[in-house]
């Protein structure tokens, strides 16, 4: 186990000494003029292959490549590398013993300085062109790939697309224009311009001005593009008799559909009679209909109108009933001040004189009179009730029509943007005041409507902060996918593992849409099963999608267009299977 220890301490000490020497050899170099020059970086690729006019001396050859030196970097010992060729040697060497490959002298980073001195020497060099003999040009080292940038002997590709020859570049021209087969030429009959390569098939299968022959073999040519016009007046397409509504069933070419028209016109009146009576028929039958239609919305509007001054007193009573109950409460409470009053007169009456007995009756007939305005009143006062809570009643059904109708056209609206082919275009309508929202605190983000691969397949939604999420808050715009319980989640395979692509669309037309992808961590808990009780799975993507300066003023693309963002998803599907 010590061992064991001890090796691994000897390979991490390793490691970090080799990572040391890279450090301070990138050090030095920072502090060297720069990095290799375009023209010395350029060379690399033919540095063997060069051709000096005067013999190279042995202090400009690389002791390592043992070409001549590019960048040239000098050390301690006074030997001098390539750029490239130093920096491989230190990666490739023990990380304590990096020797010079010519005297054996251990080479330190720190030490290695880049030789200018040497490099103006080595620039200045002449030799001959890489396309010698046929080039007789002689150019300085540094200005070699300058000249064969226009070297008339140097090889080129044909640029026309499917072209793959190679020829010097004085000849080029003459090819691209004149002996190229894949060269772009106009078409004889529509004078479009076509690959001359394509060009048979173009004029034998889609050229709309080539004359061809009627597919119908009615001896006739006629343009590709008017083939279609053709056939509405081609006496060999087959049609149907003009009289086939009235019952005709003659089916034939145009021709002789033609002489069957002239030669049965008898035949056709008999048709045309015949169907006449029948409409005839069923227009009586329709007017009957109607009639008894007629009947029963007259019927209908009287009883309409029977109810509507029924409705109309019983409102006027609902109006009123409340100041009625009102009156009736201050007239049983003076009558209940009269009642008493006449109870009192009445015991006197009681042990009055017997005159009084007429006096009692009229007092009792009078109690009997308030007695009954009471009963009514209270009537009226429990009809009123009863009439509340009906309206209550009513007003509440109509708030739960009222709920459940908004709950529908809600739902609707999902699902007539819901896709099954695992894309999905959002737009994001109102940016900078959801913006300005989100970075108030007011709302922290914004999910779309749900989309699907396939009828059964995983349910998926994108969440957007506007004003970023994470790292990218206040800086960059956030996209995510986040993974929804479906309806089909325990027949599918999981966890999910499909490449997903997040994309801003350009709206300028040019096509240069913003895009990053993803592929599902197979360990992460975002891309299981979600559980059937849970609104969704954590959310996936990318913090920081775009910064959000490039976003409102992008350099070549418009991705904000009338306060509107388009944002769109891709899953790739490969290898899905549909249930």
């Amino acid at each position: 186990m010590a061992a064991a220890d001890s090796s691994l301490r000897g390979s991490e000490e390793s490691s970090l000494e080799s990572e040391g020497s890279r450090l301070l050899f990138e050090e030095s170099r920072m502090r060297s003029p720069g990095p290799m020059a375009s023209w010395e970086s350029e060379l690399t690729s033919i540095q063997h292959a060069l051709k000096f006019v005067l013999k190279l001396k042995d202090e400009f050859v690389c002791p390592i490549c043992r070409g001549v030196v590019l960048n040239p970097q000098q050390n301690s010992c006074g030997h001098i590398y390539c750029f490239h060729c130093l920096q491989g040697l230190l990666e490739s060497s023990s990380p304590s013993s990096p020797v010079c490959p010519v005297d054996g002298a251990v080479i330190t980073p720190a030490e290695v300085f880049q030789d200018n001195c040497c490099k103006r020497e080595i620039s200045s060099l002449e030799v001959f062109c890489t396309n010698s003999p046929a080039c007789a040009s002689v150019v300085a080292l540094n200005h070699l790939q300058e000249h064969l940038r226009s070297c008339q002997y140097e090889l080129m590709q044909c640029t026309n697309p499917g072209c793959r020859t190679v020829l010097e570049r004085r000849y080029l021209q003459e090819h691209l224009s004149n002996t190229c087969p894949h060269r772009m030429e106009p078409c004889t009959h529509c004078r479009q311009l076509h690959r001359l390569s394509l060009m048979q098939d173009h004029v034998q299968s889609s050229c709309p001005d080539v004359e061809v022959d009627c597919p119908n073999s009615c001896s006739q040519t006629v343009p590709r593009h008017k083939l279609t016009e053709h056939r509405v007046s081609c006496p060999e397409v087959q049609i149907d008799c003009s009289y086939r509504r009235f019952g005709c069933s003659v089916q034939d070419k145009r021709g002789k559909v033609k002489l069957h028209e002239d030669a049965a016109v008898n035949h056709h009146m008999l048709l045309v009679m015949r169907s006449n009576t029948n409409l005839e028929q069923q227009v009586g039958v329709l007017k009957e209909e109607a009639l008894l239609r007629q009947q029963e919305v007259q019927t209908d509007s009287l009883v309409l109108n029977g109810l509507q001054k029924k409705i109309r007193p019983l409102l006027q009573q609902s109006s009123s009933h409340e100041h009625i109950v009102s009156t009736a409460q201050r007239t049983l409470s003076r009558q209940e001040d009269v009642l008493s009053t006449v109870q009192l007169d009445l015991q006197q009456v009681s042990r009055g004189l017997g005159s009084g007995l007429e006096e009692l009756e009229q007092l009792r007939q009078s109690l009997n009179a308030v007695i009954q305005e009471v009963s009514a009143a209270e009537a009226l006062k429990e009809h009123l009730e009863t009439l509340e809570e009906n309206l209550k009643r009513q007003s509440g059904l109509l708030e739960l029509h009222t709920a459940q109708l908004n709950h529908n056209k809600q739902h609707l609206q999902e699902l007539e943007a819901t896709s099954y082919d695992g894309k999905l275009i959002w737009k994001i309508q109102d940016f900078k005041k959801r913006r300005e929202a989100e970075a108030s605190g007011q709302a922290p983000c914004l999910t779309s409507v749900p989309f699907h691969m396939g009828r059964c397949g995983y349910k998926m939604s994108i969440k957007t902060y506007l004003n970023g999420d994470g790292d990218g808050r206040g800086t960059h715009l956030s996209l995510y996918v986040v993974l929804l319980p479906g309806d089909f989640d325990a027949l599918l395979p999981w966890p999910f593992r499909q490449t997903v692509s997040l994309s801003l669309l350009d709206q300028s037309g040019a096509g240069n849409h913003r895009s990053l992808s993803f592929r599902p961590d197979p360990a992460s808990k975002s891309f299981q099963q979600p559980a059937a009780d849970a609104v969704s799975n954590v959310a996936v993507g990318f913090s920081s999608f775009i910064p959000l300066n490039t976003l409102e003023t992008p350099q070549n693309a418009v991705y904000i267009k009338d306060d509107t963002l388009f944002v769109k998803v891709k899953v790739d599907m490969t290898g899905l299977d549909q249930l």
